[in-house]
């Protein structure tokens, strides 16, 4: 999971404007779940200003079905966070609106390499995790569809739709190289 902040323009209305403090960005937020590929599950836009729990909690929210239907025989689902994110708040309201999901889904925060792991590997820095560039790499491709540099809409869920097209885009491209 991770959120992008963009920069709206003037054609984005109001309504879904707000401000991000953390990245000083007038815009929106996108929430993205992905595979291990680095392949869309779930996408999701909010305000700027929204939390990512808030923005995560939503997105979820909205394919809660997705969950209900999987069986509780099979192995959890690992939802890997960054380190933004806080998972005993983000259990809490899962809890409320649907009691069960934590029989179906386990919350992980991605491995931050400490200062003497990174001594030890001869590194000063940023040092890339293996597992949080499955989600960056994601937000590379994204970054392709022009139209994605900043949010062009006037509500966040053609906004969502719009990210959803250029993922749908990207994969007819690779099944037609395939």
């Amino acid at each position: 999971m991770i959120h992008l902040s963009v920069k709206n323009t003037c054609n984005a209305s109001i309504k879904s404007k707000g401000f991000c403090f953390y990245k000083a960005t007038n815009g929106i937020k996108r929430h993205l779940a992905v595979d291990s590929l680095g392949f869309p599950f779930f996408t999701h836009c909010t305000k700027a200003s929204v939390s990512d729990d808030v923005g995560l909690i939503e997105m979820l929210s909205d394919n809660i079905n997705y969950f209900k239907s999987k069986p509780v025989n099979i192995p959890k689902i690992s939802i890997l966070l960054d380190n933004g994110y806080h998972p005993e708040k983000i259990i809490q309201e899962f809890e409320k609106i649907y009691p069960a999901i934590m029989t179906k889904i386990r919350f992980k925060l991605s491995p931050k390499p400490s200062k003497t792991e990174k001594e030890n590997l001869g590194k000063t820095g940023f040092v890339p995790v293996k597992a949080r560039w499955v989600i960056e790499r994601t937000n590379s491709w994204m970054e392709r569809c022009k139209s994605l540099t900043k949010n062009f809409e006037r509500t966040l869920k053609n906004a969502t739709a719009k990210i959803n097209l250029c993922f749908i885009r990207l994969m007819l491209k690779r099944l037609a190289i395939a």
